[in-house]
């Protein structure tokens, strides 16, 4: 499994979730966006039904009806009715997961610490794969 780091500095969670979720279904892959936090999980969702002029990038709640059929659903757990593969925790808190082909932990200063804490607890595990991520001039670009 991958597991990519990214260092949110100048966008917010929203809108970096938007990116990362067009990427995603763009590769025809389903995603599971998880975060405890109601509010940022509304405002994610309402990036993501903008994410572009002449599109939009359809979500849903989880344990709403139809939650199985969504390309990008939001959820307080990863558990992931949609089936997805990939897994964005966007309030930045990593949590325990199995079944998903890359995860993304977004964090900011606030969770700088705990971010790093993950990143060395995940060190001596020889079945996944780590990336750090930062925005260097508007341009996300991978630094380890």
């Amino acid at each position: 499994m991958k597991v990519d780091f990214w260092q949110l500095s100048h966008d917010p969670a929203e809108k970096v979730c938007a990116l990362i979720a067009e990427r995603v279904l763009g590769s025809g892959e389903r995603l599971l966006v998880v975060s405890k936090d109601a509010g940022q999980r509304e405002a994610i969702s309402k990036s993501l039904w903008k994410a572009s002029a002449t599109s939009f990038l359809a979500n849903g709640e989880a344990m709403a009806a139809g939650d199985e059929r969504q390309p990008v659903l939001l959820s307080e757990t990863t558990e992931a009715s949609n089936t997805a593969s990939h897994v964005i925790f966007a309030d930045g808190e990593f949590r325990e997961i199995s079944g998903f082909t890359r995860s993304f932990l977004l964090f900011n200063e606030k969770t700088l610490e705990q971010a790093r804490e993950t990143w060395r607890a995940l060190d001596d595990q020889d079945d996944l794969e780590r990336s750090y991520f930062r925005q260097e001039n508007g341009k996300w670009v991978k630094v380890a």
